[in-house]
């Protein structure tokens, strides 16, 4: 007789993942499926951003908000606006781009933000924080104009709420008595201290369909008492306040004029779906308080938040995926700290300033060293240049470290408190010309251009790491309002050894290579680009000048004039709009000093966003590494004999 023996084969588990491609599908799910895809989510996203770089402790922590969000609510119809953005990865995996996920931040593929052109989903193109009420507030009124009924959800948080702008959008909303609901992810517990049972019972009791009719009701029926109606109704709004403002702190918002929940399990799938089929009836201005962990899901992440919240490729399976081989070659971010340390060491006027970007900027150091001479002010980059201004007016010596993109934010603080007061402000701008993968909202491009203009203001920008330290030396020295530029990454492997910095002569140009047959005018990080480019014409029987430009403000004048006397070609290099930058200013000068008979061709990025991808990529293929140089000196000398 023959023996049958039963095997058991092992079921591969079903991927949820593959069965959504738009926020629809989630509607049918049961709340076990939503959670089981909220950790096939979380995976996705460790494994791409292992891979490609990216913002993986914020998106972690946003899963289930996501989730609960799309599960309610209707976009693209209801509009979801993600302040900064980079916390959008679940948004963008459960919105048809779950396929194209892997590109992820290249150049070519899906942006690391939120950008109308890859999806409808997606309704503003957000990289910087602090405006998602004012875009949210403005498409709530449009709606309302057009008589359209749908919702506006704007998200914000992870340290959005320390941007002016923000309270700016909830006073206009509150004042104006809109429908529209912000969500506050708060994934550092700043100001939520009464957290529990009653605070989340009584949020969703207080704005019950129920208890909203009831106190409709009520005041209608307040009103109709004569001489004393309106003074109870006012009573009646105290007392709730008072009630709810115990138990919960919401009181700020409530001083706004809106309805606050909260605080609300940022984790639990079934308190915020609840949550927000709760007020989907109200219209009025609501806040939702959501108390989420940073890099949720992932330990390392949970555990160092700020190492993970803007991270490059890593190890996901090593055990501590932030223990890495020291760096040959320290990073430009590395040097300039290790700098400020070194000056505030020897010069006790020496503080330094961040807006909510220690890290980032390299400052931590300094923090630990100095920390009663360091000031992190949130991110709130107006305030952190006016109140620099008012170190500087008593004799201290702020350096305000804010990479490129965000100075933008306080152009007018630039102007009018610091330059037009000439005070004594360095600035130190990380991440300037090409950043790279994180795209066209971060790309530091436009600062020569906008700040070129403003008077008083030295701008300088080291050609490498030796160049930067003694760049922040001098402008100790200088006394008076200097920008030094710098980009994002390594350095070019120069000695740093020593503690020797040197003074340079301001407004001296370098002279780094002798040519017969044309001149290159470089700056910053495209000067030994240049020197490779003139390197190689050598072999063409030609030879190239090779100007390390160091200061765009004020210009050489004195080797300028030289230079278009003995040249009759002149080709500038930068990595910033050509428009109103180095090029620009080198034009301009010329024309001044009535120097004739000179061309001038400018290489730098034309008048266009640049992408997200690979920096080199990118300065490839805008011309601007030594092949693209060398491209250019051959066109110019070709052009010439032909004239």
């Amino acid at each position: 007789m023959e023996s049958k023996v039963k095997i058991n084969v092992e079921e591969k588990p079903t991927c949820l993942l593959d069965s959504i491609s738009s926020p629809k599908d989630l509607k049918s799910l049961s709340l076990t499926e939503l959670k089981q895809l909220a950790g096939e989510i979380r995976k996705l996203i460790i494994e791409t951003v292992a891979k490609n770089g990216g913002h993986l402790a914020p998106n972690l922590g946003v899963v289930e908000l996501t989730l609960a969000i799309h599960r309610v609510f209707n976009s693209p119809n209801d509009k979801i606006i993600w302040d900064v953005g980079h916390q959008s990865y679940t948004h963008k995996i459960l919105t048809g781009r779950r396929a194209q996920f892997s590109t992820l931040r290249t150049f070519g593929g899906l942006s690391g933000f939120p950008k109308r052109q890859e999806s409808p989903h997606d309704i503003f193109d957000t990289g910087h924080s602090g405006n998602s009420i004012s875009v949210g507030l403005g498409i709530t009124a449009a709606k309302e104009l057009k008589r359209e009924t749908s919702k506006t959800i704007a998200v914000i948080g992870d340290g959005s709420m320390t941007a002016g702008q923000a309270f700016e959008g909830l006073n206009q909303a509150g004042h104006l008595n809109k429908d529209l609901i912000v969500v506050l992810n708060d994934n550092e517990m700043s100001i939520s201290q009464n957290v529990g049972a009653l605070s989340s019972f009584l949020s969703k009791r207080l704005t019950g369909k129920g208890f909203v009719q009831f106190k409709r009701e009520m005041e209608s029926f307040f009103k109709s008492i004569p001489g004393i109606g309106e003074n109870l109704i006012q009573w009646a709004k105290k007392s709730e306040d008072s009630f709810t403002g115990f138990f919960t702190p919401g009181m700020l918002f409530a001083a706004l004029h809106f309805d606050y929940l909260g605080p609300v399990r940022g984790h639990r799938l079934e308190e915020l779906i609840a949550t927000f089929e709760n007020i989907r009836h109200i219209q009025a201005p609501v806040l939702v308080h959501v108390l989420t962990t940073k890099g949720k899901g992932y330990p390392p992440a949970e555990k160092n938040p700020s190492y993970f919240h803007g991270v490059g490729p890593f190890n996901s399976e090593a055990e501590d995926p932030t223990l890495k081989k020291p760096a040959e070659v320290p990073t430009y971010t590395e040097v300039f700290g290790d700098t400020l340390v070194a000056l505030a060491k020897k010069d006790l006027r020496v503080v330094a300033i961040s807006a909510a970007m220690p890290e980032g900027t390299g400052l931590n150091c300094f923090a630990r060293q100095y920390p009663q001479r360091f000031f992190d002010v949130g991110i709130a980059e107006q305030h952190a240049v006016t109140f620099a201004a008012g170190l500087a007016l008593e004799g201290l010596k702020p350096v305000v470290a804010i990479y490129s993109t965000f100075i933008q934010r306080a152009y007018d603080q630039v102007l009018q408190d610091v330059c037009l007061q000439n005070v004594p402000v360095i600035f130190a701008l990380d991440r300037a010309g090409i950043v790279g993968e994180d795209g066209p909202t971060h790309q530091g491009l436009f600062d020569l251009s906008f700040l070129r203009p403003l008077p008083n203001l030295v701008i300088m920008v080291p050609k490498d790491e030796r160049e930067l330290r003694d760049m922040l030396y001098s402008a100790l020295a200088y006394n008076r309002p200097v920008a030094i530029r710098y980009p994002r990454g390594a350095g070019i492997g120069v000695s740093l050894k020593g503690d020797a910095r040197e003074t340079i002569p301001l407004g001296e140009w370098e002279v780094l290579k002798e040519g017969e047959d044309l001149v290159v005018l470089a700056i910053g990080n495209t000067v030994y680009p240049a020197m490779e480019a003139a390197q190689r014409l050598t072999f063409e029987g030609k030879s190239a000048s090779v100007i390390n430009a160091r200061f765009l403000k004020p210009l050489d004048e004195k080797l300028l004039v030289g230079i278009a006397g003995k040249y009759s070609q002149i080709l500038t290099v930068e990595e910033n709009m050509i428009q109103g930058g180095f090029g620009s200013a080198v034009m301009e000068k010329l024309h001044q000093l009535r120097c004739q008979g000179v061309r001038v061709r400018s290489l730098g990025i034309p008048d266009c966003f640049v992408e997200q991808g690979p920096s080199e990529i990118i300065r490839n293929f805008y011309g601007l590494d030594a092949e693209g140089i060398f491209k250019a000196m051959m066109e110019e000398l070709h052009g010439a004999s032909k004239s």
